[in-house]
């Protein structure tokens, strides 16, 4: 079992709502001092993976599973053409996957879900891109992929 401890660093500011003691910091009526990440509490539960919500709102498995690859390959092209490290678009991916453990692909689109996911995930592994240029890239992907679905049509 994988277990990571970190203390909460430096000196903490008091607000109204919390106050700092030797033991970590109290916030309501909790003391918070430490972070355990174990593999327990890291993934996603079981009762979770299936079905899902898009699952229950009448998707079918092979529809979700390829609008869930289809998403992570769009955040990773966007995540080439952004010139983000690898590691952000990973965390993008995994974003975008958990978000829809939670969310139906019936409800949400999963372009707009991949575009904030990897909005956060350049915030979040500290490479950041301005909004506006993750949305031109996310246009970009989306206009290539009109023109080559015209390229595929069947001429009338």
């Amino acid at each position: 079992q994988l277990t990571a401890v970190a203390n909460i660093p430096g000196p903490l500011s008091a607000s109204s709502n919390a106050s700092t003691n030797n033991d970590g910091i109290l916030i309501g009526d909790k003391v918070y001092s430490e972070v355990y990440l174990t593999i327990d509490n890291s993934l996603i539960p079981e009762e979770r993976l299936s079905p899902t919500p898009s699952m229950l709102d009448g998707l079918d498995l092979n529809t979700e599973t390829d609008l869930r690859i289809l998403g992570c390959e769009l955040i990773q092209s966007a995540g080439i053409l952004l010139r983000l490290p690898q590691v952000a678009m990973a965390t993008g991916q995994v974003l975008f996957h958990r978000f829809f453990y939670s969310k139906s692909f019936v409800k949400h689109s999963f372009e707009i879900v991949a575009m904030a996911c990897v909005n956060l995930a350049s915030k979040i592994e500290e490479a950041p891109r301005r909004i506006r240029d993750v949305i031109n890239v996310f246009h970009h992907l989306r206009q290539i992929r009109g023109k080559n679905d015209q390229l595929h049509l069947p001429k009338a």
